[in-house]
């Protein structure tokens, strides 16, 4: 059975490397490039792959979001979250919204291979630099209740909303690129700052790269 595969990256050497390695497989196609989440939720609905590798820091959507709206649409597709980050709030939070594997990016390819299979036979799969970090978390929780990430209480859609505002974008800009309304752009800015007792864009730029829904890095 051929392995049909989305890649999800917003840097193009490294979307084109994984592209030639994999469809070097013999069980390995892929069917689609994405650039930055929004695509891999579009590319996903329209293409519907086995699994999808994922970039966790990307534009206009992150990765974390994006897998949360590919696997509610589709709950059968797999995800492998591939990132230069071990930071514990993206290893958690990629788990979280649904992804079955973390690897980093600096790591063989031998193991992403590896990892693909593993999670397509209904496994997860970590990095051995991941696991130490997802046993540190499971052990901290059973011996105190950890308290949510702040991003938490904001709305998948308000979170969307705060990404792009961090990344730049005027309401005008978040309007026409998600298709809501200007208003409704302000009433969920306006909301965000409420939940989050923050008074300034400034500060919503700073609490964003904070909770890890952008990165400086890209």
């Amino acid at each position: 059975m051929t392995i049909r595969i989305l890649i999800a990256d917003d840097h193009k050497i490294v979307s084109a490397g994984l592209k030639a390695l994999l469809e070097a497989q013999p069980d390995m196609k892929i069917v689609a490039q994405a650039a930055n989440g929004r695509e891999a939720v579009k590319f996903a609905h329209q293409q519907k792959p086995d699994m999808v590798i994922m970039d966790v820091a990307m534009p206009d959507l992150n990765g974390l979001e994006a897998v949360r709206q590919i696997l509610s649409a589709n709950p059968r597709i797999k995800v492998i979250a591939l990132s230069m980050h071990s930071d514990r709030r993206y290893v958690t939070g990629m788990l979280s919204a649904g992804a079955s594997g973390y690897i980093l990016k600096h790591c063989a390819f031998e193991e992403l291979v590896q990892a693909i299979h593993t999670v397509l036979a209904n496994q997860v799969y970590l990095s051995p630099a991941i696991a130490g970090i997802v046993v540190k978390e499971l052990t901290q929780s059973k011996t105190s209740r950890r308290r949510q990430p702040a991003s938490q209480e904001l709305t998948p859609r308000e979170r969307e909303v705060l990404q792009l505002i961090a990344e730049g974008h005027s309401a005008r800009e978040i309007a026409e690129r998600i298709h809501l309304s200007v208003k409704t752009i302000e009433t969920h800015r306006r909301q965000m700052m409420e939940k989050l007792e923050i008074h300034s864009i400034a500060d919503l730029t700073k609490f964003a790269i904070r909770e890890g829904l952008t990165s400086l890095d890209k």
